[in-house]
């Protein structure tokens, strides 16, 4: 009989071994829509990650980088994701504030240039970024505006299409620009610059493709990395960018692990293969962000064409909680 025992003990642990060892080998990830899409890094990323660890990765695609914190904020009771993908320094701190990130810093952090890094306590780990910038149709402006004081100029009016910061990144990113360069007299340069703005879109999508490239606008703001695209797909090197001499301004993405995952090791383990070459190098031609690892070689388009700077202009985001919404109705009252 104590042979049976132990026999029958020894089973039951071989099972909750093996069934743990299944848990353990689905990963699920919550990201915005595009990075899975035919033409994002998903596809292409992933199937390694699954090959190389020997696991099934599941991808929810739930719509905006903002959807995805508002659905895991709503389940941080239960949490059914392990890594959430692509929240940006906007927008980190809904997530920092609800507690639904675990600190976790990857393999290979040291790579990652000091002015890239998201959080002192390591609950996001930046993966991809660009420099925002005035980008403009050089068939029509051969000498654009180098600086937020030449926008002020009456040679701009009517030149420049931007976005709503309430409903676009790059408008926020923006918006938050003027912020960094001009601090509380901000209000003032956009009253300043109110004739050189056509118009304020709602979206990105609706000022760059719908506006921008159709021609009503010479200039709109997008991101530096806009114009390697056209010259990638395009062969076309016409959109060009500018970063106003004043300095510039990043927008950082970055991936985290959910508070209270199932799967914890497998989350940290792809936290760290972000970092990795495979990873970085698909970013470029994917996402048209820069890859946060230096050491991955760009496109030629991006050699070519996107513009950096050589000074970042600070801007402490974790101030976006307590300050934004009054940001947004002074820029309200300034643009009338």
């Amino acid at each position: 009989m104590k042979y049976i025992a132990v026999i029958l003990v020894l089973f039951v642990a071989l099972l909750s071994g093996c069934i743990n060892g299944s848990e353990e080998k689905e990963l699920t990830i919550y990201t915005y829509d595009s990075f899975v899409s035919d033409w994002g890094p998903g596809p292409l990323v992933i199937p390694l990650f699954e090959e190389e660890y020997g696991v099934t990765v599941n991808v929810v695609s739930i719509g905006s980088s903002g959807d995805m914190i508002t659905r895991a904020i709503a389940e941080k009771d239960d949490p059914q994701a392990d890594v959430l993908i692509g929240i940006n320094d906007l927008q980190m701190y809904r997530a920092f504030s609800s507690g639904i990130l675990e600190e976790y810093r990857p393999s290979g952090y040291e790579q990652i240039p000091e002015y890239l890094l998201m959080d002192d306590q390591w609950r996001l780990t930046p993966f991809d970024y660009s420099f925002m910038a005035l980008i403009y149709d050089s068939y029509a402006v051969q000498e654009p505006p180098t600086s937020f004081e030449d926008l002020k100029s009456p040679e701009w009016d009517g030149m420049l299409i931007v976005e709503d910061p309430r409903t676009s990144s790059p408008g926020l990113s923006f918006l938050l620009w003027t912020i960094a360069a001009y601090g509380d007299d901000f209000d003032s340069y956009w009253e300043d610059i109110g004739d050189s703005i056509l118009t304020v879109a709602p979206s990105w999508s609706t000022a760059y493709y719908g506006m921008f490239i159709e021609g009503e606008a010479p200039m709109v703001i997008s991101y530096a990395t806009s114009p390697a695209y056209h010259l990638e797909f395009e062969g076309t090197d016409r959109y060009k960018g500018v970063i106003f001499e004043e300095g510039g301004f990043i927008q950082i993405e970055g991936a985290g692990i959910v508070n209270g995952a199932k799967h914890p090791d497998l989350a940290e383990k792809f936290i760290d293969f972000m970092l990795s070459e495979e990873f970085q190098r698909e970013l470029a031609l994917t996402q048209f962000m820069m890859p946060v690892n230096p050491d991955v070689e760009l496109p030629e388009s991006y050699m070519q064409i996107v513009e950096t700077a050589d000074t970042v202009l600070p801007l402490d985001r974790n101030d976006l909680g307590s300050k934004l919404e009054g940001w947004i109705e002074r820029w309200l009252e300034a643009i009338g």
